[in-house]
């Protein structure tokens, strides 16, 4: 009995060792994953992504490296700029194990080789820098922390990839002086904006009060002269119809002249109706508003009885008569000058004076050089519609209703 419970201990010591040999000589390393791998306690050999046999307690897996790219954020690192400000700068590295056996043998912790180099490199590279150069060079600070970086760790077995800086954060101070620069620099801005502006605003409103003023002097001008050729032309018109109305009143009064003297002879007045005609006047003669005292003249007899015998002779009985003059032929007639006075009663307007006009209202419409628009064209005057010509040396047509005389 107690050799068979003796020979099931031993069996089962048996199946354990065979298990961990079994255990200790079969190896699976994943893929991206390196193991390097030892034999007697020296380097053998560097497997990944298979299944490896081992020699029991002859081989040894040294160390598994993940071969993926790696992100390692390192805490902030206070850094002294070259104008003696320290800014603490948070730094994240990106790198990659291409060599296992390197990384392995070495250096003892690539992490912390890393952290410590990316360190001193920083402070080397910051400390030749002032705070505005640190703030506005991140991508020049990236580049030579990378190429340092990445040469120092290449005998390590590692490959960095990116350097970048996460955060670059002054002292309190400092940001508030930089808040308060900031904030002077924007009400700078908007000082000078505002005051461009306004010069913008009065050089526009100083054209427009020009330009209005230009505009005006042109208006004042040539209304001006507008106003001188119209009343020209006025006084000109008036001129020629007040020549024309005494060329026709004159050729009334001819011709009353010319009627009474016809019927006196016609009539043939006794002198004694001269006499009573001559006395009826005399008192229009004295009916003046002037006329306060009117002194008949004391031979006013004699100068009747001369009257008499002037214009008439003594009949049989001793009696004047009126006498008419002998009528004489061949007498001069007044000459007819209808042809030279035909243009006084011409209501046409002056070609000269239209002209002149035309060419005042084209001067007037003319925009002014720079304005803002021009206002809306009116033709000339020559063009503009005249009223119908009237010929006062033709009679007048009797109006509608008019009685004939």
């Amino acid at each position: 009995m107690e050799g068979a419970v003796a020979g099931l201990v031993l069996l089962g010591v048996l199946v354990v060792f065979a298990i961990i040999i079994v255990a200790k000589s079969v190896a699976l390393i994943p893929q991206a994953e390196a193991a390097v791998i030892e034999r007697l306690g020296r380097y053998s050999k560097t497997v990944s992504g298979q299944l490896t046999l081992l020699l029991p307690f002859v081989d040894k897996i040294r160390a598994r490296v993940d071969l993926r790219e790696r992100v390692v954020s390192f805490p902030p690192q206070p850094v002294i700029t070259e104008d003696n400000l320290t800014v603490n700068i948070d730094t994240v590295v990106y790198f990659q194990v291409t060599n296992p056996q390197a990384a392995v043998y070495q250096i003892s912790n690539y992490i912390v080789g890393v952290e410590q180099l990316t360190t001193t490199t920083l402070r080397n590279v910051v400390g030749g820098m002032t705070l505005e150069q640190t703030l506005t060079s991140r991508d020049s600070i990236n580049g030579q922390l990378r190429g340092v970086l990445d040469e120092a760790t290449g005998r390590w077995g590692l490959r960095v990839a990116r350097v970048e800086l996460r955060s670059i954060d002054p002292p309190p101070s400092i940001q508030d002086s930089m808040e308060k620069q900031m904030r002077a620099d924007r009400e700078k801005r908007a000082m000078i904006l505002t005051a461009e502006g306004n010069r913008e605003a009065s050089i526009k409103q100083a054209e427009g009060q020009k330009q209005a003023q230009i505009l005006a002097a042109e208006g004042a001008k040539q209304a001006a002269i507008l106003a001188a050729e119209a009343d020209r032309q006025s006084r000109m018109l008036r001129a020629q119809g007040e020549r024309a109305a005494q060329y026709l009143q004159a050729q009334g009064q001819a011709k009353a002249i010319e009627k009474t003297f016809a019927a006196i002879k016609a009539g043939r007045p006794t002198p004694e109706l001269l006499a009573y005609q001559y006395l009826q006047t005399l008192p229009l003669m004295a009916k003046g508003e002037a006329n306060k005292v009117w002194v008949v003249p004391s031979d006013f007899g004699s100068a009747l009885q001369g009257f008499t015998k002037l214009l008439g002779a003594p009949g049989d009985d001793g009696v004047f008569r009126y006498q008419p003059s002998p009528v004489e032929d061949g007498l001069a007639t007044p000459e007819d000058d209808s042809a030279e006075v035909a243009d006084w009663f011409n209501t046409q307007t002056d070609p000269e004076i239209a002209q002149a006009v035309a060419q005042a209202v084209a001067e007037a419409r003319t925009p002014v050089a720079g304005s803002l628009g021009s206002g809306t064209q009116y033709p000339p005057l020559s063009q503009q519609a005249q009223p119908p010509a009237t010929d006062y040396t033709q009679p007048e047509a009797p109006r509608h209703g008019a009685s004939d005389q």
